[in-house]
C-alpha cells in the first residue's frame, strides 16, 4: 500500500460551537487546531476563514491572519484554502488565493442542490442551490494557475468528475490532477462504499484522490478509501463524532483515529515531506 495522506478540515463554514465546542473561530484558534492535527498525522489543513463571532469571513485580511499564524505554528504544512461560498462575489471568493498563494485551493466542480434535513423534526435546516457554473470554475482556475496554486477539485455529485474534461482540453487543468470525492451531502453522492467505488472508477488515470465523508458515515468511507489506495480527509468541518454519541474534543482526535485506521489496515501515514513528494507540490 502507498502511504496515505491525511487532510484535516478544521472549521468549515456552517458549524457553530453550540453544535460542537471544539470548532475554532479566530486565527490563533485555527492555527492551534492545525498544530493538533499535524501532531496526530495530518499533512494538509483545509481552512475556511471565520470572524471572531463564528460567522464566515471571506476577506483577504482574515485569511492573511490565519496564514501568518499557520506558518508560525506548523512550518511546512500543506495549506488548502476554501473558495466555496453562496451569494458572494466571485472575486471576493478568490482574492485570498491571488494574494496568499497557498499550496492548494478547493475548486468546486459543479452545481447541486445542497440541503440538510432533520428526520427528527421532519424539516430542512438548509436548502439552497450550490451554484458553480463553468464560467466561475474557469475564472477560479485561471486565478489559481496564475498564483501557482494546485486546484483540489471537489466533486459533490456523480457528474462532477467529468466536468474536468473541457478544462483539460482547454489546457487550464494540468496534471497531476487532484480530486476530492465529497460524499453524504443531501443532493449529492450518497455516503456508501459502492458509491465510492463507482466514483474512483470514473477518475482519470493517475489522478490523486481523497474521500470526504460527511457525518458519522465518514469512518466506513475512510476505511474503504485506505483499502482502495486513496487518501482521506477528516475534521470538524465534516464530522463531529469519533463514534456514535462520542463527540471529538478537537480535530486532532479525529486525525488520530484516522491514522490509527491506516495503521490497523496495514498502511503508513505520509509525513508532510512525503505528501509533498507524492502530490508533486
Amino acid at each position: 500500500m502507498a502511504k496515505t495522506i491525511i487532510s484535516a478540515a478544521l472549521t468549515g463554514v456552517l458549524a457553530t460551537r453550540e453544535q460542537c465546542p471544539g470548532i475554532p473561530y479566530t486565527a490563533a484558534e485555527i492555527a492551534a487546531e492545525a498544530r493538533r492535527a499535524v501532531d496526530a498525522g495530518a499533512s494538509i489543513v483545509h481552512i475556511h476563514a471565520r470572524q471572531p463571532s463564528g460567522a464566515p469571513a471571506f476577506d483577504v485580511e482574515s485569511y492573511r491572519q490565519i496564514d501568518v499564524a499557520l506558518r508560525e505554528q506548523c512550518p511546512g504544512v500543506i495549506i488548502n484554502y476554501s473558495t466555496g461560498a453562496i451569494g458572494i462575489d466571485r472575486e471576493e471568493r478568490i482574492g485570498h488565493i491571488r494574494e496568499l498563494k497557498p499550496d492548494l485551493a478547493a475548486l468546486n466542480m459543479g452545481s447541486m442542490n445542497y440541503a440538510i434535513y432533520s428526520r427528527k423534526h421532519k424539516r430542512f435546516h438548509h436548502d439552497h442551490v450550490f451554484a458553480n457554473p463553468f464560467s466561475d470554475i474557469q475564472y477560479f482556475l485561471e486565478a489559481m494557475n496564475a498564483a501557482g496554486t494546485r486546484p483540489e477539485m471537489e466533486c459533490f455529485d456523480a457528474g462532477h468528475i467529468n466536468n474536468a474534461q473541457p478544462l483539460l482540453d482547454m489546457g487550464l487543468l494540468r496534471p497531476p490532477l487532484q480530486f476530492s470525492l465529497v460524499m453524504g451531502v443531501l443532493g449529492g453522492i450518497p455516503a456508501t462504499t459502492q458509491s465510492l467505488i463507482n466514483q474512483v472508477g470514473a477518475l482519470p488515470r493517475d489522478a490523486h484522490w481523497q474521500t470526504i465523508g460527511i457525518g458519522i458515515k465518514q469512518w466506513p468511507l475512510v476505511a474503504a478509501a485506505i483499502t482502495l489506495g486513496g487518501n482521506i480527509r477528516v475534521g470538524l468541518e465534516d464530522n463531529f463524532y469519533l463514534r456514535e454519541g462520542e463527540m471529538a474534543a478537537s480535530n486532532g482526535a479525529l486525525v488520530e483515529k484516522a491514522a490509527r485506521l491506516v495503521h490497523d489496515l496495514g498502511g503508513e501515514v505520509a509525513s508532510i515531506a512525503e505528501a509533498r513528494a507524492i502530490l508533486g507540490l
